[in-house]
């Protein structure tokens, strides 16, 4: 039953997905970004977030909400989240009053459809196997969308990693933060739970995402920042999800 839903979905995600990001890809020849971001992006994003809580049954829980700035206040963010399944990066657009900027590897931008739509919406996007040209890129682009009104999404173990575990948390965001003025939300989400790593089947359940209070950086040392975001996270996360650590 678990793959029949799962596969709804999916086929749902594609089938919408062609008119939604050719839509987005013609139209960015005549408006800007952000119109793009809220006219085609974050009403798609939502439709999969509520195809996969209907159908898939996976649904979620936000905590912490009120510690995301208003819509008025146009400081720097930088968002730092943990990252277990594809699941968080179609849901964080839904949450924020914001425009994101996801920072990610490029070879995304090789995927038919999807890959135009976020070459389109000037995100960030990297060679990891170029570390300082990288860091360069994201420092340089990461200052200037936050002074558009973006906020800068970092996954700072770099990858997804397995419900249960923790990767290497990389100081690329404190960084960012502290060399642009910004402010670091950390955000714990146990979406493994529901939609486990490298895996294409929905587990109907409940997502929790908890988001942390902004942590400014003035006078703070890219290492010991980084340090406190993942000591938060990683315990939120056994908070949320204690039976994953066991």
């Amino acid at each position: 039953m678990n793959a029949i839903r799962s596969l709804l979905v999916f086929i749902w995600l594609v089938l919408t997905l062609i008119p939604f990001g050719l839509a987005l890809v013609f139209c960015s020849l005549f408006l800007d970004d952000k119109k793009l971001w809220w006219w085609f992006a974050v009403p798609w994003l939502k439709g999969v977030i509520g195809a996969a809580r209907i159908v898939g049954g996976v649904k979620y829980r936000l905590h912490g909400e009120e510690h995301l700035p208003r819509e008025e206040d146009m400081r720097r963010v930088v968002l730092c989240s943990k990252h277990q399944s594809t699941w968080e990066t179609f849901f964080f657009p839904s949450m924020t009053s914001h425009p994101l900027a996801y920072v990610f590897k490029k070879e995304l931008l090789r995927i038919p459809v999807f890959g135009w739509c976020i070459g389109r919406l000037r995100m960030v996007h990297i060679d990891r196997t170029k570390r300082s040209e990288a860091w360069n890129k994201v420092a340089e682009q990461g200052k200037v969308l936050m002074d558009e009104g973006k906020w800068i999404i970092m996954f700072p173990e770099g990858t997804r990693t397995e419900r249960g575990s923790k990767g290497s948390y990389k100081t690329g965001a404190s960084r960012l933060a502290i060399t642009s003025g910004a402010c670091i939300i950390p955000i714990a989400v146990t979406s493994g739970r529901c939609w486990p790593r490298r895996s294409f089947s929905f587990l109907p359940g409940t997502i929790d995402v908890s988001i942390g209070e902004p942590v400014y950086t003035e006078g703070r040392e890219q290492v010991e920042l980084m340090d406190e975001i993942e000591r938060w996270i990683e315990a939120e996360m056994r908070r949320l999800d204690p039976e994953a650590y066991q």
